[in-house]
């Protein structure tokens, strides 16, 4: 926390909560003239936690749940739907390659319920869950996609 700069937070913010902002600012035109939409953000389970090492990204992942819940407020009487996806420790190729050791991914999957890899596939289901007309009635949730870690 007392290394980071205005830049790196600044990057942060940009990464991970505004281009969610300006993405739905974009869409929601189309979605009022069609009579309804679903956005679905991406959040982050580490700010559910407290990552001492990723403030700026906890920061702006729990901020992602604050603009979903605005959102969804702001745009439920147009029919859209707006909910967010809080996943746990993903295993992507790239998070395995740049920072989960093997013991590190062992260690993961040991902290969870449900004790095996969480995959991208998992992510992508409960995201096509809250874009489908199945969740036509939820609205400013987010969902934890993490197989119990927390």
């Amino acid at each position: 926390m007392d290394e980071v700069t205005l830049e790196q937070w600044d990057a942060s913010q940009a990464v991970n909560i505004r281009q969610q902002f300006f993405m739905a600012q974009a869409v929601i035109p189309a979605m009022r003239t069609a009579g309804g939409g679903s956005i679905v953000n991406l959040s982050s389970t580490a700010w559910m936690v407290g990552v001492p090492q990723l403030v700026p990204y906890t920061t702006a992942k729990a901020a992602v749940v604050g603009l979903t819940n605005s959102l969804g407020a702001a745009l439920g009487g147009d029919n859209i739907r707006v909910n967010a996806i809080a996943p746990g420790a993903v295993m992507t190729k790239r998070q395995l390659e740049l920072w989960y050791t093997p013991e590190d991914k062992a260690r993961a999957i040991a902290k969870q319920a449900i004790h095996r890899a969480l995959l991208e596939d998992d992510i992508a289901n409960a995201a096509l869950f809250l874009a489908a007309d199945d969740s036509q009635m939820i609205t400013k949730h987010c969902l934890t996609v993490d197989g119990g870690l927390r």
